[in-house]
Order: C-alpha cells, then structure tokens, then sequence
C-alpha cells in the first residue's frame, strides 16, 4: 500500500498492482475470518444455540443438551427434530404455554434442579403424543394445574418439591405415572396444612379428606349415598301408593253408594226394634 501511494512513477512501474491490492478486505476482518475457520468454519447465527447448549447423537437419539447453562428462559432455538431435551440446573422460574410445541418427536424432557415456582396449564401443549418421559423434581413447585397433564401419557418425577398437598396434586397423580422410586418424595411443604408439613404425601392419599375421597369423606360419601338410596325408595313407594288409590278410587267409592241405595229388609228391622 506505501508503495502504490509513494508516487505516481510507483504505480506506473508496476501497472495493476495498486488496483489488486485494494481489492482485498481490511486486516481486521480478514483475522475474523480466520477465527471463524479456525472455530468450526461456519459463522454463527443471530438466533444460535444458546452458550453451554449443544446437540449431539446420544444411543441414536437425537439430544439437545442445555445442562447448567446458567438459562432463566426456555430457550427457542432447539432443534425441531430432538427426542431428548435437558434443561437441568438452570435457573428456570416458569414454563409458559407452549413452550415445547415445536418439537414434534420429543419424549423425553428433564427439567430439574431450577427455580420453577410456576407451570402453565399449557405448558406441554403439542406432546401428547410423544412425551413419555417428564423430570421435575427439585424445584419450588407447591402445586401444578391438572390441564398440563391432560392427554399426556408420561412417567413423572414429582420429587423434591415443597408442595401444598391438596386435591390438585392428587388428581394429579390419579392421571400421570410416578417413575420408580420417586414416590416417596414427595413432601408436604410449608403451604400444605400446619398437621401435614414434612409428610409424604403418598400415604395421606385416602387418609385424609384431601378432595373429599378420604377415610372420612368415603364415610361420608357412603351415607350421603345410602340417604339418597333411601329417599329414592320412599319416593318410589310413596308414587306407587298413590298411583294406586288415584286408579282404584271409583272401584273405592261404587260399594258405598251401592250401600246407600239399598232397601232395608223386614227382618232387618224386626230385630233393630226387638233390640230397642
């Protein structure tokens, strides 16, 4: 570059020379090049896999790996055709709706070790069909909607949560699968009811009156059937009777008139005067 803005005589001397050099790129981008090839030879995408997140063939599923990747998101950029979906220990405080939706084969989905207080109903939207397996366990959730089961046909791993222990995580449980060993927990947390703080849930279920499918609301449950059962009968029997007076009542009242009608006899009225 001197050499051609020495002098004109320069540039005589050596025709076309001054022109080829300006048509390369500036130094600075020319090094970036160079990274970019030493790195991997592809320059990387405004919407690129998160940093710490990698995909990647594991036992011949296609995996999305996002382990400790420091993530308060889910993020969007995962790969359509993944099976296996990491997102364990990060710092994920909810998933929104349909925040898997656009991954069509996904069945398998962990999830643990975050901060999730908070689930959407919606929030497995478009896995019905695929997810088998769900892992949720150690977080902060005391209690998750029963829409974001439905349709679903997972193994689930509910443990280590501070949940409330109430009806909605036992509906819960009545429409998913506890994956082997994980059962026992699950821990009333400090929202549950003072009496319930620190017990597994598992065998509360059908000894307390959790959604009134307890120990005393079968009692109960049972009585109010039997009543019912009773009332039933009574009214049963009470329509009977009076479907049978309303069609026996002209036969009722025909032998009163009959009676009414009737002459009275001469020895009937000998013997009524004899007793006078």
């Amino acid at each position: 570059l001197r050499l051609c803005a020495s002098s004109a005589v320069n540039a005589d001397l050596i025709p076309g020379l001054c022109q080829s050099v300006a048509m390369f790129p500036p130094a600075s981008h020319l090094l970036s090049l160079l990274l970019v090839i030493d790195a991997g030879g592809t320059v990387p995408s405004p919407q690129g896999v998160p940093q710490g997140c990698y995909a990647a063939e594991e036992a011949g599923e296609r995996t999305f790996r996002c382990s400790q990747a420091g993530l308060s998101i889910v993020p969007t950029s995962i790969p359509n055709d993944t099976r296996k979906l990491y997102l364990d220990a990060n710092r994920l405080v909810s998933v929104p709706a349909g925040a898997f939706r656009h991954l069509p084969v996904l069945e398998e989905l962990d999830l643990s070790h975050n901060i999730l207080a908070h689930l959407s109903g919606a929030a497995f939207q478009g896995l019905a069909g695929t997810l088998r397996h769900l892992d949720l366990s150690a977080n902060q959730l005391a209690s998750v909607p029963v829409e974001a089961f439905m349709g679903l046909k997972i193994q689930v791993n509910l443990s280590a949560n501070p949940w409330r222990c109430d009806c909605a995580l036992q509906e819960v449980l009545r429409r998913v699968r506890l994956a082997p060993g994980t059962g026992t927990g699950i821990v009333c947390g400090p929202e549950a009811r003072p009496d319930l703080v620190g017990q597994k849930f598992l065998p509360l279920v059908g000894e307390e009156e959790l959604c009134g499918t307890g120990r005393g609301g079968a009692r109960r449950s049972t009585d109010v059937a039997l009543l019912v059962t009773m009332g039933g009968w009574l009214v049963l029997v009470v329509a009977y009777l009076a479907h049978y007076v309303w069609q026996n009542r002209d036969e009722t009242r025909r032998p009163l008139k009959q009676a009414q009608v009737l002459p009275v006899r001469s020895e009937d009225s000998s013997t009524l005067s004899t007793m006078v």
